[in-house]
């Protein structure tokens, strides 16, 4: 059995906090790029306004409210994945930034 002394641990436990911050920031930018302005998204944008716009020729008030409320889910299912890509890559910096400081005080020791 190794033993190993507190500068190798922390070393170690560094590395890991780096390379899951890292891991982490990648992934909330991923999530941003591709779910916040995915062709899924647009292409429902562009139905709600034709089916709003065709309830409205018919004067089809039921429609027209339906497609409303499609929007609004549509919108909020945006703005959480938003929140979910922001969150990532903000925890992901906190890991990064974690690691680094570790590092530094290792340094400095």
């Amino acid at each position: 059995m190794t033993i190993y002394d507190i500068a190798r641990v922390l070393s170690a436990m560094a590395s890991g906090l780096f390379l899951i911050g890292l891991i982490t920031f990648a992934t909330g930018v991923a999530v941003l790029i591709v779910r916040s302005i995915g062709q899924d998204t647009r292409s429902i944008s562009k139905s709600i306004a034709q089916i709003t716009n065709k309830g409205i020729a018919d004067d089809l008030s039921g429609l027209v409210s339906n497609a409303s409320a499609l929007m609004d889910s549509t919108t909020n299912l945006i703005q959480t994945t938003k929140g979910i890509g922001v969150f990532l890559v903000v925890s992901g910096s906190v890991f990064m930034l974690l690691g680094i400081t570790l590092t530094l005080y290792l340094g400095l020791n």
